[in-house]
């Protein structure tokens, strides 16, 4: 049964695409099957792994629409065992169009019940906004990793994203749960980034995963090469950041994946 995890944070700039991508590429790396969806009308996750958004035929629109089914909107990726939904600029639509819909917060949860088991994990990128969209993808969603940067503002808005996924667990989805709060833009020489680590830590003392992921330049320059940083730079600290994760992630869902 394949565990679906969305990466939320109604604040843009938190390095929520960033851990889609080379998240789901570390699990595809130790051998785990992959789905990404990018529910992001930006398309970034999509444009990361070398997907021309141009040329995007069925998509996650299509998938939330209900006008193709999921496994059509499937593609192929550079990296191993990871395939994607992507994103097109349509997306911008459902927002809009879904309103009208009956049971309109389920319709990603309803498109991916044919094949949710044919991966042992499925990862959403959500959009920075909690519209619609990113509704859908928490009530499809068995847990949330919620990207924190290791800057100022770092826990500004984390109060109202966990209201909405206690709104959600109420009225949608009773079984969501946090996976875990990651700190991201980690630099170890800036006193602010420890006191982020530290203050975050000292809130929510058994959400924080023990990975960080650190300030890196090669993780800012492969998504314009179309390849997760573990294609791109697999010895970086970015690609061993993100295999760390990825076996966090792995030891904590053991019971769960085969």
């Amino acid at each position: 049964m394949g565990k679906i995890i969305a990466i939320a944070n109604q604040k843009g700039g938190v390095g929520k695409t960033t851990t889609a991508v080379n998240l789901a590429a570390a699990i595809g790396v130790l051998e785990k099957k992959v789905l990404l969806i990018d529910a992001d009308p930006q398309a970034n996750a999509s444009s990361g792994l070398g997907i021309n958004v141009e040329e995007v035929e069925y998509g996650t629109y299509e998938v939330l629409e209900h006008s193709a089914p999921a496994q059509d909107a499937i593609q192929p990726t550079t990296s191993p065992n990871v395939e994607l939904i992507p994103a097109h600029i349509d997306l911008v639509a459902a927002e809009i169009e879904l309103v009208d819909k009956v049971n309109r917060e389920y319709m990603l949860k309803e498109a991916l019940k044919d094949i949710k088991n044919k991966y042992d994990f499925i990862i959403i990128d959500c959009a920075p906004s909690l519209g619609l969209i990113t509704l859908n993808a928490l009530t499809a969603a068995d847990s949330v990793i919620i990207p924190i940067q290791c800057e100022y503002f770092a826990l500004e808005g984390l109060g109202k994203l966990l209201n909405t996924i206690n709104s959600v667990q109420k009225l949608h989805n009773p079984d969501l749960t946090i996976e875990g709060l990651l700190l991201t833009m980690y630099d170890a020489r800036l006193r602010l980034s420890n006191q982020v680590v530290e203050e975050v830590k000292t809130h929510f003392p058994d959400m924080v995963f023990d990975s960080l992921i650190q300030r890196n330049v090669r993780l800012s320059e492969a998504p314009s090469f179309g390849e997760s940083i573990l294609k791109y730079d697999a010895e970086s600290k970015g690609a061993i950041n993100y295999i760390l994760l990825a076996e966090e992630v792995l030891n904590k869902n053991k019971s769960e994946v085969k």
